[in-house]
Formats: C-alpha cells, structure tokens, sequence
C-alpha cells in the first residue's frame, strides 16, 4: 500500500499525511477548504525545518516527506489510492456522505479508513456499497508523535483487512492495537474517568483544577493532569468524545458528560487553540499555583485511578483488547506511566475495591459500580 489518500487537512490530516510521506508512500491530501489544504502544507514544511535544526531529520529527508505529499484538487484526485484515510469533523452524516461519493473514484481494492475516535465503524462502513473493504485506523494527536494506532474492524469488515492494517501500521513505525468496535475503542472508553472524576470533583469544590492536576502529576508520575490534557485536546472535542461514548453506551452513568465541560465548550474556552480554558494561555499569563494539601491529593489520586482501573479491568473482562493491548494502549496513546492492569495489582485491587465501593455508597449512583472482574480480583 504505497498510495495514500487523506481526506481533511487539520491537524490530523495533515499529521497521518507526515507520518504515511516518512515511510516513503505517495501521499494526495484533499480537503474540501482547498486553502486549508495550502495552510496545512505551509505548516507541515516549518515543522520539517523544525526537525532539520534540531538534528531528527536530515534536509535530504525533509525534502523527500515533503514532495511525498501532493495537494488534491479534488476527491476524484484519490482515485488511485491502495488505501484512503478520512480524518474529518466528527459528525456520521459527513463522514457517510463523503464515503459514498469517494466509492464512485475508488477501485474495488482499495481500502477506506476513518479516524474517528468515537463514532461505530459498524455504522460507517454499512454505508457503504463494500462494507468489508472498511476499517477504523484511529491515531493519536499529534500523530507523527504519537506511537499508537488503534485498528477496528467493524462486524462487516474482511477477515484478513486487520492483520494487514496492522503490518501497516508497523510498517509506518507505529504501535498498533487490535480493538473491537465499541464506544471509545479502547483508549477513549478507559480514559473517560480521567476526565469526567476530575470534572466532578471540581464542579462538588472539592479541589480546584490545579489541585487535581498536581495530585495526578506529583503521586501518579502522570504527565499532565486532566485539565491540562482537555486544554490541548480541546475541551469541545474532549466534550464531544464525552457525550458520543454516553449516548452510544445508551446513557450509562459511567460516562456522564459534564454540566462544567459543556459551559466550557459553549463559552468556546475550548483551551490553548482558543488561549483560554481551564487555564489562560495569553502571553504573559501566570498559571495559578495549586495550594498544596497532601492529604487531598492523596484523596483525589485515590478516587481517579480507583475509577480508570475499573474500567481497564472492565475492558478485559468484555474483551475489548487482550491485555497486551490494553496496557499498551494507555501507555502509548494517552502517556500514562505504567500500564493500568499492573498498577492496579501494585496498589491493591482490595483497596481499589474498597474505594469504589465507598463512592457508591456515599452518591447511591451508578457511576462507581465495580466491574465484577475487580470484585474477584
């Protein structure tokens, strides 16, 4: 698979188009907002040159990603592709419509992609007048950074179409994971809590976003806090994942989005792409400092991990991934600092039981029932 096509020239778009141009494929990226597609190629090149200073990449190489990629004029551009990958705004009637028409250019070979985080492959692919030649290949922001690419087969997807998406992904220097086609896959299914535990316990003034933020930093070795992470994703895309994954789990109180995050999202304090979220991003502007209480943060990094554990155990015991994956998927799209599984036998899945089990009765809600898997564990 040498020819690439993406659809969408954001910063994902953009981003797979790289990493696909570095393993020496022939890259046409189409976007509908064709000078979003000149922009993207004028950012892509100051990235390169970024590389070249700092000594990752060599100038001869910085050329060849480069001229690996070519602009689409438009879909019909991607008729050649051996495989088309679709990177754009997160809305199922979009992403169909711009299916059915790419079916019309495309041989019966090649493979269509989408890389979406939340929305059923299942439900994409039907649409289509071949739905076994359709797979999700959901990378990571940024994605030439990134290690991971979660690989989903729909129910209709081609029996072999997985193994080779895989090899590809390898081949592309990426590490990918096999995920089956669930609300969130397996990383945006696990990771909810950490968000949406640190979401509440803002929004009951237990702890502000910087006390929550250090308490994961400084006792879990976490990279960034939630509040942190939702301003560089975006809270309104953070928000979106939140509210897809709550809808398609057919309202499960576990994956309650937030009153907070959607004020946020409404007010668009969507974070640095806006200079203004949960923190402010002006020039100039000071981070506040969180007031320091051990104890606190013993309590707030307690009930977090207690609710991302669960759902690793969970997502194992549904079979959602097998466990390599699962560790491996946490680690290598979203950074956490050890795999969930192990860290739940390091701290103790008694005390991890206990704690959830404490919530429970202290809210009466759903949210924090324990996966039966824990219990026996």
């Amino acid at each position: 698979m040498k020819n690439i096509g993406i659809i969408g020239a954001g910063t994902m778009g953009v981003g797979i188009a790289q990493v696909a141009a570095t393993a020496g494929c022939k890259v046409v990226l189409f976007d509908a907002n064709t000078p979003q597609i000149d922009k993207a190629l004028s950012g892509l090149e100051k990235t390169l040159q970024r590389l070249v200073e700092k000594a990752k990449i060599s100038q001869e190489k910085a050329t060849e990603i480069r001229n690996n990629i070519v602009k689409g004029e438009a879909l019909e551009d991607l008729k050649d592709s051996d495989l088309v990958i679709e990177a754009i705004i997160e809305n199922k009637d979009i992403k169909t419509k711009v299916f059915t028409e790419l079916e019309t250019y495309v041989s019966k070979n090649c493979i269509i992609a989408s890389n979406t985080s939340s929305i059923s492959i299942t439900s994409l692919g039907a649409e289509l007048n071949k739905p076994e030649r359709f797979i999700g290949i959901h990378f990571f922001n940024p994605a030439p950074l990134m290690p991971l690419v979660e690989v989903i087969p729909s129910l209709l997807t081609e029996k072999s179409l997985p193994e080779k998406i895989y090899n590809l992904m390898k081949d592309w220097g990426k590490t990918p994971v096999i995920a089956k086609d669930i609300p969130g896959f397996i990383v945006n299914r696990i990771a909810r809590p950490y968000y949406g535990e640190g979401l509440r316990i803002v929004e009951e003034n237990i702890a502000t976003p910087e006390q929550v933020d250090e308490s994961m930093k400084t006792i879990g070795n976490f990279k960034m806090g939630p509040f942190e992470l939702m301003d560089l994703i975006g809270v309104d895309v953070n928000f979106a994942v939140t509210t897809t994954v709550y809808k398609d789990y057919f309202y499960d109180p576990k994956y309650k989005p937030s009153l907070l995050q959607q004020r946020m999202a409404e007010a668009k304090l969507h974070g640095r792409k806006t200079g203004k979220g949960f923190y402010d991003y002006a020039e100039g502007a000071e981070k506040p400092a969180a007031h320091k209480d051990d104890a606190l943060y013993q309590q707030i990094f307690l009930r977090i991990i207690s609710m991302l554990i669960n759902e690793a155990v969970e997502a194992k015991r549904l079979g959602i991934a097998n466990d390599e994956d699962i560790e491996l998927a946490m680690q290598k799209g979203v950074n956490y600092p050890k795999g969930l599984l192990a860290w739940g036998k390091e701290i103790g899945y008694a005390k991890l039981s206990e704690t959830l089990q404490n919530l429970y009765e202290e809210y009466q809600e759903e949210r924090y029932r324990q996966s039966p898997l824990l219990r026996k564990l």
